[in-house]
């Protein structure tokens, strides 16, 4: 069925706190369902049908969250698009989805308009940080009755696009089935009822924060602290109304620092979740220290929603990221044979269940390579399974780098350094980094006499690369670490820096 009857069917008081916004004012559930209803027929009347495709590249709004709601109530399919890409990389993203709608900020529209129209889009519409613009002023004026369009389980309901280890971005196709089944398993696991209230804090450009945490609340029928991004202060201001909060790494070192951060402050906390990047075994423990809540830490990748989670009863074991979530089978292979290895032997994460993605947008062959023939989808993470079925993931099979919970594609960052002035080649890599998870770090070889520096490089970046993946780092050495065939040791390099950020 289509994901929003399930949303709908939850809905058993209308009057109930959907959710409450940044400046203290609510929106309930039956307000969702008029203005969710109001942007739907704004968008069948800019000529959106099911199946086709809304490119979404706004700020978090309330508004924002409910155009998601409002696309799969139109049968569509929505695709969320990081604020900080650029128009260069929006260029591709719109060539290669063929959105029939792309919604964006007022200040890129006449950016978004040029790419909009080369690439045959039909209508371009406009929403703002306050939630206004025309998406918003045509959906003052439109019914709120709207009839859900009727979908399959295989129908598509969002595209996420992906940076993999080779190539251009992919574009993961996911279901209305992969979609529902991954937040029912959820709300059962981690114990969401409509008496929760989720302190959310996270973008919803993102599997994390649109699915994981938005979904799972509304399958639930709780409600959602909404704040438009994480700043210590306001999430402490808030915590108090809050039953469970889902983060990255980042938000918890940092809550660290904050002096409100104590165990009467967080007593009434039920759940701390935390996901889209490695939390150090250290961060665990002293928050758990600091506040006798142990963070719920778990698994999952754009690919496939949650795959793992440590138990909401049970040992939450630092460094792991438990196990697999019911209905999600799991297993570590040979990344060459392909072969099962036995329990404790490292090798390459595989995982199959009704959560796992229907296939890359328009890339048949890549998603034949990254399955299996029993159907196991070849998650690219490295890791192994101990005695007691816990989960480790020790690393990845190829150089992804994930940042802060976004993924960058190395080559992506070494193809702008090498076109730079002055520069020989370059290496990109992962190195840890305390708020981050990893730090995005360029290894650079200069021609002899060439004057450029750090801050030029980053500096010369910027207008070609979203923020994320810009270097937080650039190092200089005369030659790159090789192998005996020449491959470039990137492992090296980050061993030469794994303290490079402390």
């Amino acid at each position: 069925m289509n994901l929003f009857e399930l949303i709908r069917s939850r809905i058993t008081d209308p009057a109930r706190t959907f959710i409450i916004k940044a400046d203290g004012s609510t929106m309930s559930y039956g307000d969702m369902l008029d203005r969710s209803g109001q942007i739907a027929n704004v968008l069948v009347l800019d000529g959106v049908e099911p199946g086709d495709r809304v490119a979404v590249q706004v700020e978090k709004t309330v508004e924002n969250f409910l155009t998601y709601l409002a696309v799969l109530r139109a049968g569509a399919v929505y695709l969320p698009l990081n604020t900080a890409y650029t128009l260069a990389e929006l260029d591709y993203f719109i060539g290669d989805a063929e959105p029939k709608l792309v919604i964006c900020d007022p200040a890129k529209r006449e950016g978004l308009a040029e790419i909009a129209k080369k690439r045959g889009v039909a209508s371009v519409e406009t929403l703002d940080a306050r939630g206004q613009g025309s998406l918003i002023e045509a959906a003052n004026k439109a019914p709120k009755d709207f009839a859900d369009v009727p979908r399959e389980d295989d129908d598509l309901a969002a595209i996420l696009y992906t940076s993999g280890t080779t190539g251009r971005s992919k574009g993961a196709m996911l279901t209305h089935r992969n979609l529902a089944s991954n937040a029912q398993t959820l709300r059962e696991y981690w114990r969401f009822t409509d008496k929760d209230v989720l302190l959310h804090a996270l973008p919803i450009y993102h599997t994390h924060g649109l699915f994981v945490a938005g979904n799972t609340i509304m399958l639930a029928g709780g409600s959602m602290i909404f704040l438009p991004k994480f700043d210590a202060d306001e999430v402490m201001r808030y915590l108090p109304q809050a039953t469970s909060m889902m983060g990255v790494p980042t938000f918890y070192t940092r809550l660290l620092k904050h002096p409100g951060l104590t165990k009467e402050a967080t007593a009434h906390m039920r759940l701390f979740v935390s996901g889209s990047a490695p939390l150090l075994a250290e961060t665990h423990d002293e928050f758990r220290a600091k506040t006798g809540q142990a963070i719920l830490e778990r698994y999952g990748m754009t690919e496939t929603n949650m795959n793992t989670s440590n138990p909401y009863d049970g040992d939450r074991i630092a460094g792991t990221v438990g196990f697999p979530l019911p209905g999600v089978e799991a297993r570590i292979a040979d990344p060459e044979s392909g072969a099962v290895l036995p329990q404790g032997e490292i090798g390459v994460i595989e995982v199959k269940g009704p959560n796992v993605f229907q296939g890359y947008w328009r890339m048949p062959e890549k998603t034949k390579a990254e399955f299996r023939p029993d159907g196991f989808f070849i998650t690219g993470d490295v890791g192994k399974i101990d005695e007691r079925g816990y989960v480790h993931i020790v690393g990845r099979a190829k150089d992804l780098i994930i940042t802060g919970g976004f993924n960058v594609y190395p080559k992506e960052v070494e193809t702008e350094i090498d076109a730079l002035p002055g520069v020989v080649e370059s290496a990109v890599v992962g190195c840890p980094h305390p708020d981050f998870g990893e730090g995005v770090t360029a290894v650079v070889v200069l021609q002899e006499g060439a004057k450029a520096d750090e801050k030029s490089i980053i500096a010369a970046l910027e207008d070609k690369l979203a923020k994320f993946k810009l270097p937080k780092r650039v190092l200089f050495v005369d030659d790159l670490p090789r192998n005996t065939m020449g491959k470039v040791q990137k492992n090296v390099l980050r061993e030469q820096n794994a303290k490079l950020y402390g």
